[in-house]
């Protein structure tokens, strides 16, 4: 009888590191990373909302306009170097100045600035302004 209850001590040691090996191995291995699952409960609606495309003004990052008169006028927005008549995002630029140009949309017009405007200058009606410093 010693003789197998050795065998069983010698097996069963064997048969219990099998056995939380194989417990051990069916585990998925957790991300220490991660955030706790709490936080991410309401990530699905965080996500969409990132993913959602921004709609911003077009913005007007120079202007250039050549001394002599009836020089060329050229403005750049978004990167894009634009004249008068061009389409920028479906508007047409209807006209260029110095600090200024204005984008029309059917009726709807849209001026962009270079600097802001002097204080106290009256805004005119349907006129969207948008500035960028």
């Amino acid at each position: 009888m010693d003789e197998a209850v050795k065998t069983i001590a010698r097996h069963g040691a064997a048969l219990s590191l099998a056995l939380l090996a194989g417990h051990a191995a069916a585990q998925p291995l957790q991300d220490p990373t991660r955030p706790p699952a709490s936080l991410m409960a309401g990530q699905g609606t965080a996500r969409a909302i990132a993913a959602a495309p921004v709609q911003r003004a077009p913005q007007l990052q120079s202007v250039l306009i050549a001394r002599q008169p009836g020089g060329r006028h050229v403005a750049v927005i978004d990167g894009e170097t634009v004249r008068v008549g061009d389409l920028v995002r479906g508007a047409r630029v209807a006209r260029i100045d110095a600090n200024e140009v204005e984008l029309r949309r059917g009726r709807a017009r849209q001026v962009l600035t270079l600097h802001a405007p002097a204080a106290g200058a009256a805004r005119s009606a349907g006129v969207e302004r948008v500035r960028h410093e």
